[in-house]
């Protein structure tokens, strides 16, 4: 574990790759997804590098979980449409994992969203970053005045 710099994930974490960032502490960061399911899909990781969540020791583990669990509900205050809440967490290749670094997928969901399992079901279409940015701004608004030590 540590950080890796072929690791898109930890150059994200570490400020050295372009990322519309949500929230991000000296453990865990959240940003925008760059090929969103739907308007809101967003990720969550820790910020030292672990391909699978094993790796991760439980704190750290709950930590991002528990940031996700918040964001889920920020989702649902926001602007966005959320009807409902996905979490998704491909543990390797086999299930789906494109980035080997452990990674929380936080889905704003409404009836009709189009959105199906597996993830990337119909072919990903990237997001104009502009777009992305201001979703982030969008969550992080809701967020404002919460306060979050990692442990709620």
């Amino acid at each position: 574990m540590g950080a890796t710099s072929n690791c898109l994930f930890c150059r994200i974490a570490a400020g050295e790759a372009e990322a519309s960032i949500i929230y991000q502490d000296e453990f865990v960061s959240a940003f925008m997804d760059l090929f969103p399911i739907v308007p809101g899909h967003l990720l969550v990781i820790p910020n030292l590098h672990a391909a699978y969540l094993g790796e991760l020791d439980e704190a750290l583990g709950a930590r991002v979980f528990s940031l996700g669990r918040r964001l889920g509900e920020t989702l649902r205050q926001s602007t966005l449409p959320a009807q409902a809440i996905g979490y998704y967490l491909a543990d390797g290749p086999a299930a789906g994992q494109v980035v080997p670094h452990v990674h929380l997928h936080v889905i704003p969901r409404f009836v009709g969203d189009g959105a199906a399992f597996p993830l990337h079901s119909k072919a990903p279409i990237m997001m104009e970053r502009t777009r992305l940015d201001v979703q982030a701004s969008e969550i992080r608004t809701a967020l404002h005045g919460q306060s979050y030590s990692g442990s709620d």
